[in-house]
């Protein structure tokens, strides 16, 4: 059966060729671009965005503005109803999720095709990476293209070792570091946590994006927020599993380092998830 239909892993590839071939052609038409003009897709990205979801979130901003106010109880929950669609019509909140990831689709053969130009106006740049001096030689093949959109929809990627699984996360990373909200990439260690930052933070910083590490500051601190305020943040998964556990034990809301959670990439998701599951 296999022999006509193509294995899973054909029938996937065959699925999203399509897409890694609109990226191709929007990599072709940005390569004679000045550099100016590349910078500021990220501000043209972020413009589409707003115009298509501004009207949900201002809806949402209002009824949270609302439910913070009232003290009756029916009345509160009618507004989280409103919200969230626990009566079943569907929330504003969920409308805004399904409209921005709508959006991001509609962007990503574009967003991961700058990413792409960008990386290759970026050869024989130097970046310090913990404390080294490194020079930037890497450019997304079509088969990390690939990867890259499979993590964007949500699925496993299975890539070994030297296969760029670093350099991967930075396509869907910028895609969903777009609408401003946060996107998280969760590793295994503190020195990997600190090496791609400040290594991808190279990408990241061209186009305009902020990009911070936890593992850099203490739990609790003003710092700490400020890198979960950035535009993509990394870290070991303690540190985001106890920052959540701690954010639920403040007395003041204020007093919370995390924003609500949107997007995350997990590397080494069978080890994270599975083999040292304690957080």
């Amino acid at each position: 059966m296999s022999a006509v239909l193509g294995s899973r892993h054909d029938r996937e590839r065959k699925r999203i060729q399509p897409i890694v071939d609109a990226i191709n052609e929007h990599d072709a038409r940005l390569q004679g671009v000045p550099e100016a003009e590349l910078r500021a897709q990220t501000e043209k990205f972020r413009a589409i965005i707003r115009e298509r979801t501004h009207a949900l979130e201002a809806e949402a901003a209002e009824l949270r503005e609302r439910k913070h106010r009232v003290t009756d109880g029916a009345e509160r929950e009618r507004i989280d109803n409103l919200l969230s669609g626990a009566d079943g019509r569907g929330g504003v909140e969920g409308r805004l999720r399904q409209t921005t990831a709508e959006v991001l689709d509609e962007l990503l053969p574009e967003a991961f095709a700058t990413v792409r130009v960008a990386c290759r106006r970026l050869i024989g740049t130097k970046v310090m990476v913990t404390g080294h001096e490194i020079e930037w030689n890497m450019v997304p093949y079509d088969v990390q293209l690939a990867g890259g959109i499979e993590l964007h929809l949500g699925k496993i990627a299975e890539m070994a070792t030297g296969e760029g699984k670093t350099l991967v996360a930075t396509l869907p990373l910028y895609l969903n570091a777009l609408p401003g909200k946060g996107a998280h990439l969760v590793t295994v260690n503190s020195y990997l946590a600190r090496r791609d930052s400040q290594w991808m933070g190279h990408v990241y910083a061209y186009l305009g994006l902020t990009v911070g590490c936890l593992d850099d500051t203490e739990p609790g601190t003003p710092e700490r927020r400020a890198v979960y305020l950035a535009d993509i943040t990394y870290g070991t998964n303690n540190e985001f599993g106890f920052d959540y556990l701690r954010d639920n034990m403040v007395v003041q809301l204020d007093q919370r380092v995390q924003r609500p959670h949107v997007f995350a990439i997990v590397d080494e998701v069978d080890s994270v998830l599975i083999d040292e599951a304690r957080t």
